[in-house]
């Protein structure tokens, strides 16, 4: 994910979001471990590889309680964690932010449904 300050981006997911921050690179390179994918923040070197990446989804089991955690951090929300979608066996809950370089990442969580 492309970041602008990388001590910036390394203190958000490191202390705000609670990712294990594993080490730097030269150039300016961050890797974090994200639940064993690992995630790289990097200063891009050329303004062709500076856009937005993908958003990153972190699947809680409590998205009321980790959403109440982040904001307690400093995380600003753009939404409250709301319901995007009601399956047979679970619901789909989601609540997005951005990082401190301005890359889209969301709570997601999949509840399931008590069987009747």
């Amino acid at each position: 994910m492309n970041a602008h300050d990388l001590d910036r981006a390394i203190a958000f997911y490191r202390d705000a979001l609670g990712l294990p921050f594993l080490f730097k690179a030269p150039p300016q390179l961050a890797f974090f471990d994200c639940a064993g994918v690992r995630l790289l923040l990097d200063v891009p070197e050329d303004k062709e590889f500076a856009h937005p990446g993908s958003i990153l989804y972190f699947s809680v089991d409590d998205i009321q309680a980790m959403h109440q955690r982040l904001t307690s951090r400093g995380v600003k929300f753009r939404d409250s964690p709301h319901l995007i979608a009601r399956l047979p066996d679970r619901e789909v809950w989601m609540a997005f932010f951005d990082d401190t370089e301005g890359n889209t990442l969301a709570l997601l969580s999949e509840p399931r449904i008590p069987e009747q």
